[in-house]
């Protein structure tokens, strides 16, 4: 005679593709989560997105759509997993077992289940993210720093998704057992979850309110800070997107009820279509969820070409090959000596310009900050000492640039980049310059902006009107800016390297400084708060990495250094090293995702067709023939994957579209080049994507035994 512990282990055994459904499930959840998490905290990646800037933002975001994602995708899973294990409950209730039997079993599967399925997938996250991590060092780029650590603390996200698992598993087990009628328990296998009547009308709203949720979201913290004055606490501007979720809801529920052939469509397709009807709501949401993975997924992947892109037509657009700046009290190669470097190179250099530049402060608004109840409040107030920033004598402008500018007493020109993109930069119109030192103040009026790429963001001023400016400013208030052309400029890297490190090696530790440090912000600071953000004694407080000469060759060096030289060559080949760490995140982050999307599909579909199989037997011993039964199987798991795809992928590169638009209220030349690459990406990755439907269409039909 058997004991019930014996039964109900036989029965475990005969359903062991539902155990190992949901055991892979929950351990491919808690896998992709922790290996997310352990590269979103790691040093090496923290390291280079500084504290509250846009790539750290779009990182946790991405993260948070990932874990809403696994988070319903495992509670999907479980919700099966029940369901189809009512049958079995109902019938040893109806035999005789008490629910506390029942229970005992039960909980002591999930506890094997989940313990086992989120430690193994814990434990291995790390080690996953190690491997994909090496792969790309191995395949793309390798320096040293791209040597990634781990933070123990890390692990703490996943522990508490792995016991959201655990939590949610019980709960629902408990739930599934506590039901008092027998017959329900008995057939809540073969109940279907079938959307209510949907009208016609969810389409084309559902698109209205996707489009006015995205624009909103995106629009909202503009709102806020710049007409409100209010920074607004940390996720309150989500909310805004909330309609595009709506919206993106609506769009689906009227693809699986209705679709979008209307009625000449109405009766093709009738059997596949009744099927998804009936197990439309977790259809739906499990299309939400890979709809959403996949535009964040696309997010992440649209960032390498667009930073890419946009950096190399920079390269190549500056006027001259080499340029660097320093500061007239640091001891930096001279013209003899550079020289005298691309001999020992065999490089021919062309032409040489070397002008001097000066820093002054200039007045502004500048925003001061205020505590209240509500949040942080600002407000502008007028300084006549703001910022300061670099001048140029417009003879040393002309100088630089073979131009032949002829500016009059008291006139001040502002220098954007080629393009124009740089509207703006100033923060306003100038109206008044000082000389730090004497204290004495000029009143100038601004003509019409200049371009040049190297020189973005100074100022030129009359010769005479430099000359009377400039007096007794200190040698640390003063630079030179030199400009030359080399033949064959693509054949000169190692004496770029070599130039740019001779550099580095004589500038002192004085001039370690961020590209945003600026002496007279500094003083406001100090006399406001008592401390600048930016001093190298601090920085780091604020989420800011020292810059380090050791370093020279990291990001956070070559990126953000207030002298660091501009070599087209260098900066050409050394791209992909300088942007290894955000490239390589940003990819990592877009395979889990995808890997996500790929993982729910296939086991969305599978579940089509189990649940699915009695009535494709009913209907081929009905006649119905193979071609006919295909096409039924076909068309199901086409949605399943086509839908969530299209709308994913067109809602992401509308978004993006638009976020760059609004940058400055056009699309740049570099913004065109790269949205195009992002078409070449998504046309790859959706012929990856076909590729997986294809392998999981194969294997649906293999299920229904028309394959």
């Amino acid at each position: 005679m058997k004991t019930f512990t014996q039964v109900y282990a036989a029965l475990r055994r005969k359903n062991k593709g539902q155990y190992a459904l949901l055991t892979g499930c929950c351990f491919f959840s808690v896998l992709l989560i922790t290996a997310y998490v352990c590269m979103m905290r790691s040093p090496t990646i923290l390291s280079v997105l500084p504290e509250g800037g846009d790539s750290r933002k779009q990182v946790m975001m991405i993260f948070v759509l990932a874990v809403i994602g696994c988070a319903v995708f495992t509670t999907y899973a479980a919700g099966l997993f029940f369901r189809q294990k009512s049958r079995e409950t109902g019938v040893f209730l109806a035999l005789g077992a008490s629910r506390k039997q029942l229970k005992r079993e039960l909980r002591r599967d999930l506890a094997i289940i989940s313990l086992g399925a989120c430690a193994a997938g814990a434990i291995l996250g790390g080690p996953l993210a190690w491997g994909l991590w090496q792969v790309f060092r191995a395949l793309v780029v390798d320096t040293e720093e791209m040597s990634l650590t781990f933070d123990p603390a890390a692990y703490t996200y996943a522990l508490a998704f792995s016991a959201y698992v655990t939590a949610m598993l019980f709960f629902l087990g408990g739930r599934s057992i506590r039901k008092t009628n027998i017959m329900d328990v008995v057939q809540e296998s073969h109940k279907s979850e079938p959307i209510r009547e949907v009208k016609h009308w969810y389409g084309w709203v559902g698109m209205i309110l996707l489009a006015v949720g995205g624009f909103c979201g995106y629009i909202a913290p503009t709102v806020f800070v710049r007409g409100l004055h209010w920074y607004p606490p940390e996720g309150l501007t989500a909310v805004f997107y909330l309609p595009a979720l709506v919206g993106l809801y609506m769009i689906l529920l009227h693809t699986v009820a209705n679709g979008w052939g209307g009625k000449r469509r109405k009766y093709q397709d009738m059997i596949s279509v009744s099927q998804m009807r009936f197990q439309g709501r977790q259809t739906v949401r499990n299309m939400l969820v890979m709809t959403v993975l996949i535009a964040g997924a696309y997010f992440a992947t649209f960032y390498a070409p667009m930073l890419g892109t946009g950096a190399m037509m920079g390269y190549d657009a500056r006027p001259v090959d080499y340029a660097y700046h320093f500061r007239a009290d640091q001891d930096i190669p001279q013209e003899g000596e550079v020289r005298a470097l691309a001999e020992e190179y065999n490089v021919s250099i062309t032409s040489w310009a070397q002008a001097p530049m000066a820093r002054l402060a200039v007045d502004g608004t500048r925003q001061v900050e205020t505590e209240g109840s509500l949040g942080t409040t600002w407000e502008s107030v007028y300084y006549e000492q703001a910022k300061s920033d670099l001048f140029l004598s417009e003879s040393a402008y002309n100088a630089l640039t073979g131009e032949d500018l002829n500016l009059q007493p008291g006139e001040i020109a502002g220098i954007m980049d080629a393009t124009g993109d740089g509207q703006g930069v100033f923060g306003g119109e100038v109206s008044l310059v000082t000389n730090p030192f004497t204290g004495e103040r000029w009143p100038v009026t601004m003509v019409e902006d200049l371009r040049n790429d190297l020189l973005f963001g100074r100022y030129v001023v009359d010769d005479a009107d430099y000359k009377e400016m400039t007096a007794s400013l200190p040698d640390d208030w003063r630079e030179e800016m030199v400009f030359f052309n080399v033949e064959n400029d693509q054949e000169t890297y190692d004496f770029a390297k070599a130039l740019f490190y001779e550099i580095v090696d004589r500038s002192g530790p004085e001039v370690a400084l961020y590209d945003s440090f600026d002496p007279i912000a500094r003083e406001i600071e100090l006399a406001e708060t008592g401390e600048y953000f930016l001093d190298p004694e601090t920085c780091e407080k604020y989420g800011f990495p020292s810059i380090d000469y050791g370093q020279r060759d990291s990001s956070n060096f070559r990126l953000y250094w207030q002298y660091m030289p501009q070599f087209r060559v260098l900066d050409k080949a050394d791209f992909v090293k300088t942007t290894a760490v955000f490239l390589m995140l940003f990819l990592f982050i877009a395979i889990v995702c995808f890997s996500a999307v790929i993982v729910i599909a296939f086991t969305r579909c599978l579940t089509i067709a189990i649940t699915n199989r009695r009535v494709y037997d009913d209907l081929r011993r009905l006649g119905s023939p193979r071609e006919y039964l295909f096409h039924s199987a076909r068309s199901q798991v086409r949605r399943v994957f086509l839908v969530p795809m299209v709308t994913g992928t067109a809602l992401i590169y509308a978004f993006y579209t638009m976020i760059m638009y609004f940058n400055d209220n056009r699309l740049t030349t570099g913004e065109v080049a790269g949205l195009g690459i992002c078409l070449l990406l998504i046309a790859a990755v959706s012929a990856v994507l076909y590729g997986v439907y294809r392998l999981t269409r194969r294997s649906v039909c293999r299920k229904l035994g028309i394959g």
